[in-house]
């Protein structure tokens, strides 16, 4: 497995939409960033608060740090650990001020996938309310999205603009999938791009690495939606 690092010049993580979608070689990257603020309070007063998760998520993930199988290897990078694979690529998402690490990203079988962990309310879930920021920012942009019930429940399929360049321009549209699931007090959220956003009915793989993800929450007291902090790599180790 190997490890990347890459910066960022604006990052809001709390709130984050897609903003923008940049294309290295095949393997395309969604961009985050929020401007969803403005219409937090019409969405809160229509989106469900129920958790949206698979009904076995807590047997086959993605996992609490208390369900993780603890004689399997993984690689500690704070708010999440990641098992290695034979073809893993592990790119860190660095906020470009503050050095502050915040996303994973992980390309994979001619895929991309981007995780962030968030903490999240004991008794109710996330994924649905942004949900609904996601698509009216993708709409907003001038991409297309669509709700469809996928392997981890609902999802997003959107055809997100490309910004090529720092005057706002767009080079057509990139195919994106937007995954989230509620934990125990914690929320997952994952960005699929490539393969297995072209072809979802061809993204066992992708989606199989997104359930192995492990979520740390740990016992210090956070705000729904702020991010699980993320730190460079550690050796690899056990799950805790």
């Amino acid at each position: 497995m190997k490890f990347g690092r890459r910066k960022r010049d604006e990052v809001e993580v709390a709130e984050a939409v897609a903003e923008d979608a940049e294309v290295a070689g095949t393997t395309p990257e969604v961009e985050l960033a929020a401007d969803a603020d403005a219409d937090l309070d019409e969405v809160d007063a229509v989106a469900p608060t129920d958790k949206s998760a698979p009904d076995d998520r807590a047997a086959n993930g993605p996992h609490d740090e208390t369900e993780a199988n603890l004689v399997r290897p993984y690689v500690d990078l704070g708010g999440v650990k990641v098992l290695p694979r034979e073809g893993l690529h592990l790119r860190l998402e660095v906020e470009e001020g503050s050095q502050r690490v915040v996303a994973v990203g992980l390309d994979y079988d001619e895929s991309t996938l981007q995780v962030q962990p968030f903490a999240a309310p004991r008794s109710t879930g996330l994924w649905h309310e942004i949900r609904a920021q996601i698509a009216e920012q993708i709409e907003r942009q001038g991409g297309t999205v669509q709700e469809v019930d996928g392997p981890f429940g609902p999802e997003l399929r959107a055809l997100v603009p490309v910004v090529t360049d720092g005057s706002g321009g767009t080079d057509g549209a990139r195919p994106a999938r937007f995954v989230g699931v509620d934990g125990p007090r914690w929320f997952l959220r994952g960005v699929i791009a490539g393969k297995a956003a072209e072809r979802p009915e061809d993204a066992a793989e992708i989606e199989e690495l997104f359930r192995s993800v492990v979520v740390v929450r740990g016992t210090t007291p956070m705000p729904p939606r702020d991010l699980i902090p993320l730190h460079m790599p550690k050796s690899t180790q056990s799950a805790v």
